[in-house]
């Protein structure tokens, strides 16, 4: 593997593991306030983003090279409100889609065709991390902070479950 994209695809990894942290300071963050649908949400896309690390990760050691582990920069562990976290989700799935895009700028540069495809998956990722997290800001938003609609929304969110979509077509 060109030494430019392992070097890509490790930050990547340190990338992903910090947004599972930041998630997963969210979950804490709701579930301290009782929000434990909202503390449920985010703690699903902690255990998202751990095996978004973990296909990259692996991937690395399919090709013949070697995940290196960085140190995690400290994440936040407040927010205003959940429209508040959620609007900063929006923005930090921005930012990865950002990096993503920028390892398939360079995997297309290197004519690299395997992380190409490996990539995709990722590209096709952010399109509904997006999505879901634009979705839960338009309903926050319809809400306005009404204690019954954020009940309501809270408890739709508590039925959230973990797949792992990594493995899909595996």
């Amino acid at each position: 593997m060109n030494k430019r994209l392992e070097q890509a695809i490790n930050e990547q990894i340190n990338a992903e593991i910090w947004s599972a942290y930041l998630y997963l300071s969210m979950s804490a963050h709701f579930g301290a306030q009782g929000f434990n649908g909202f503390a449920n949400w985010f703690k699903v896309q902690w255990q998202e983003e751990l095996t978004h690390a973990m296909k990259f990760f692996d991937y690395l050691i399919e090709r013949g090279s070697k995940p290196e582990l960085k140190p995690i920069k400290e994440v936040p562990t407040k927010w205003d409100s959940p429209l508040h976290a959620f609007e900063e989700t929006l923005k930090h799935e921005k930012e990865v889609t950002r990096l993503i895009n920028n390892l398939m700028d360079i995997a297309i540069e290197e004519k690299d065709h395997a992380a190409k495809g490996m990539l995709q998956w990722f590209v096709d990722e952010q399109v509904e991390e997006e999505a879901n997290a634009q979705e839960l800001i338009d309903t926050l938003k319809l809400i306005n902070g009404n204690g019954n609609g954020l009940f309501m929304l809270d408890r739709e969110l508590k039925q959230r479950t973990f797949v792992d979509d990594t493995k899909k077509g595996e």
